[in-house]
Parts: C-alpha cells; sequence; structure tokens
C-alpha cells in the first residue's frame, strides 16, 4: 500500500488505521527502506495512531449505562469506568 496523505488518513475508519499501522510496522520492521521512506512512514504511524486515540475518545463520551431509575424505568448515565 502507498503512503496515504493527511486527508486521506482522516477519512479512514478506526479499523482500517489500525490497518494501516500494522502494515507500516510490518514495513518499518523488514528495515529495507531508505532512511526518507522509513521516516515517513514512522510520521504517518503517529499520525494515525493519534487518528485512533481520537476516535476511541470520542466513542467512549457516546458510552451511556442504562439503569433503571426507582420507578422502573430506564434513564440514560454517563458512562464512568469507575462503577
Amino acid at each position: 500500500m502507498e503512503e496515504k496523505t493527511m486527508e486521506e488518513n482522516e477519512e479512514l475508519s478506526f479499523e482500517e488505521a489500525a490497518s494501516r499501522i500494522d502494515e507500516i510496522v510490518r514495513m518499518l520492521e523488514r528495515g529495507d527502506a531508505p532512511l526518507d521512506k522509513s521516516l515517513a512512514l514512522f510520521e504517518e504511524g503517529a499520525k494515525l495512531i493519534k487518528r485512533c486515540g481520537k476516535i476511541l475518545d470520542d466513542a467512549e463520551q457516546k458510552l451511556v449505562f442504562l439503569q433503571k431509575s426507582a420507578d422502573g424505568e430506564a434513564e440514560e448515565l454517563p458512562f464512568d469506568e469507575d462503577e
């Protein structure tokens, strides 16, 4: 797969970005790319990791627990990891 532009990477789904990160890691581990190509791949991977982190943060903010209230009705409560 060829390098993606910043705009193209911003359009990738979480799964596509994670797959591309995996591909970049494999290419860098082979060690056969010239230094400038390796640096470009590393930079692309870092941007993709940041994108995946943002997607996960956004998803976490959307999570809610549905909990029965005293009257038996379901109510939405913000997600709290500590409960």
